[in-house]
């Protein structure tokens, strides 16, 4: 297994250089599922059936590299690679074609393999080399992209946006905007406050949520040096990684490992599923992708072979407790005293946000607020929509959305900072084609333009063609990659 992954990792579809135009095709339903039938197509596209083993294959080369394949990447993929399967039926359909001369003339011209600014087949050669790949291959994919291109140039080709439409974005992002801003956590302070009674109450109603899983394992990282006494990777240490592999599969152990290999002796930890020991603090050698494996597994005494960013372990889980959790424990108190406060808070901004839907909470109400609470209006004046000085972006983003004259909340997604806002004024701005950015909002016009258009076309495709998704097929490629 380990080797076909490197093969994966150094693919063409990994590092290529090739322009790639991803487009939101088939996020949308995906027709009926079939309960049944051959469990060797993974989809039908209309009169197609499109083969398990053909999306196996695409999954393999597309998967992000250092990241675990998991079921929603899976789904992720299939979404990708049925959107390609589209691609290709439009591209058949319109005829797209591409000549032996044009795709010489493309290779020719990618600055990938120019010297003295010309074409160095000696640098093209290198390359194939270099990736592992035949020139029938890449030359394949390189046709492929091209074709989808220009498909996607004959969809959106020669939009031009309006002058209106380029002074609309232009406004969007550059009017000035003078707010007045109170800060929601002053004013709601007095209400986020609780007693020790409070927080042991919701301990005893929620006691199930401080139960603790720590797993303790032993484990040991194979590298270069401890599997072959080299210091660099070669033919051997791969062989004896999927020899390591094998051993895995047949039921060895660690402490068989660590004999038929002579290997130094493992170490222990014990942690939780945030890589936490019972003491709470990180263990930091220990990768994410180790733990998250450790806590997929049930019971004990299993052994696993790990692969994370280059680094490979062998790791067997040993013992699991479930470990309930005190109210005197620090940290619980503190996460029982932040959950609460969160809720509060919730709730208090619910409130008020029904008051402003209502019209119940306009501008005088806002001052009486500021009064009544004895905190203090901040008034900000925000030159554009990048204009980061006084709030964060996506507090900003949320205020450039009403209109002039509103009461309004804006909030971050942690609920850690939290304003009530009132739009007090708006100074419109405006471009003309003399100006050195308008060919820049001219282009940023088009790409909205595009992306309706995309969506115009992804509906299109939608009711062309019928879409049936094989959940028992998706079933056992999920398991084939766990």
């Amino acid at each position: 297994m380990i080797t076909k992954l490197r093969k994966f990792s150094n693919s063409i579809f990994a590092k290529v250089f090739l322009f790639i135009v991803v487009l939101p095709f088939v996020f949308w339903g995906m027709g009926d599922l079939f309960s049944g039938g051959n469990q060797n197509t993974i989809a039908n596209i209309g009169k197609d059936k499109i083969s398990a083993q053909e999306f196996i294959e695409f999954a393999k080369n597309n998967a992000p590299k250092d990241n675990e394949i998991n079921k929603n990447s899976i789904e992720r993929l299939l979404y990708s690679f049925i959107g390609e399967k589209l691609i290709l039926s439009e591209i058949d359909e319109l005829q797209i074609k591409l000549s032996d001369v044009s795709l010489s003339k493309l290779i020719k011209n990618q600055e990938i393999f120019i010297k003295d600014d010309n074409f160095s087949r000696i640098k093209y050669e290198k390359f194939l080399v270099n990736k592992g790949i035949s020139a029938v291959y890449f030359e394949s994919n390189l046709l492929r992209q091209e074709k989808k291109k220009q498909l996607f140039d004959f969809v959106s080709g020669g939009i031009i946006p309006s002058d209106f439409l380029i002074n609309n974005t232009f406004n969007k992002i550059n009017q000035k905007r003078n707010i007045q801003i109170l800060d929601l956590d002053e004013i709601l302070k007095d209400n986020l406050k609780f007693s020790k009674n409070e927080i042991e109450t919701y301990f005893n109603e929620n006691k199930k949520n401080y139960i603790r899983d720590y797993k303790t394992i032993k484990f040991i990282e194979l590298n270069q040096k401890n599997l072959t006494g080299s210091d660099e990777f070669n033919d051997i240490f791969f062989k004896k990684i999927d020899q390591i592999e094998d051993f895995i599969v047949e039921g060895k152990n660690l402490d068989f490992i660590v004999a038929e290999f002579s290997l130094e002796n493992f170490s222990t930890a014990t942690f939780n599923n945030e890589g936490k020991d019972k003491k709470l603090n990180s263990n930091d050698f220990l990768s994410s992708i180790i733990i998250k494996k450790v806590f997929d597994l049930e019971g004990t005494d299993t052994t696993i072979f790990v692969e994370s960013k280059d680094r490979y372990f062998v790791v067997e889980i040993i013992k699991t407790e479930n470990i309930q959790k005190n109210v005197e424990d620090k940290s619980v108190e503190n996460q029982i005293a932040s959950t609460l406060e969160k809720n509060a808070k919730r709730k208090l901004i619910v409130e008020y946000i029904e008051k402003i839907d209502n019209k119940n909470f306009k501008k005088i109400d806002f001052d009486k607020l500021s009064k009544d609470k004895n905190v203090p209006i901040k008034n900000i004046k925000l030159n554009n929509q990048n204009d980061d000085k006084f709030l964060k972006k996506e507090l900003i983003n949320q205020v450039y959305r009403y209109p002039e004259k509103s009461v309004v909340i804006i909030a971050d997604i942690g609920l850690e900072e939290t304003y009530l806002v009132y739009i007090d004024n708006i100074e419109n701005a405006s471009i003309n084609k003399n100006d050195e950015k308008y060919k820049e909002y001219q282009n940023l016009s088009k790409v909205k333009l595009i992306s309706n258009l995309y969506n115009t076309y992804d509906l299109y495709l939608k009711n062309k063609y019928k879409i049936d998704i094989n959940y028992k097929a998706l079933d056992k490629i999920n398991n084939y990659f766990r």
